[in-house]
């Protein structure tokens, strides 16, 4: 069972978040992630596939939903994103700047691979209590 690295991802929905009039640049932020937990002691293992994760998880993040092409009118370039509405409830259940992040990463984790899926998270957020 694969479990997601919630760290990349709150990095790149918190870039999605402050992204208008910037292009989104998933393996620039994995590599700023990389370097910061590289400073801090943490193990970050190969850069590179940290970088084709984020590339991955763009594409994930995009196609169930968690995030949308960022209109003109709100700083959208064709390249970048908003956080839809179900990308800002993940936003707000693995953010670790929120107290108490870690049981909904316990949740998501426990459904592995189809965390992410529309159904199955949407079903892990109405049971999570996270607002």
């Amino acid at each position: 069972m694969t479990t997601y690295n919630w760290d990349l991802i709150e990095r790149l929905l918190h870039e999605v978040q402050n992204g208008a009039g910037k292009p989104f640049a998933p393996r620039i932020h994995a590599e700023e992630l990389a370097h910061e937990q590289q400073q801090a002691g943490d193990a970050v293992g190969s850069l590179d596939a940290l970088k084709a994760l984020a590339a991955h998880y763009e594409a994930q993040l995009l196609h169930d939903g968690f995030i949308a092409p960022r209109p003109e009118e709100e700083g959208g370039n064709g390249e970048n994103f908003v956080l839809t509405a179900r990308g800002l409830q993940l936003l707000s259940m693995i953010d670790s700047a929120i107290p108490g992040e870690s049981h909904p990463r316990e949740l998501l984790n426990a459904k592995g691979d189809s965390a992410l899926q529309p159904e199955v998270f949407d079903e892990i957020a109405r049971t999570a209590n996270v607002t």
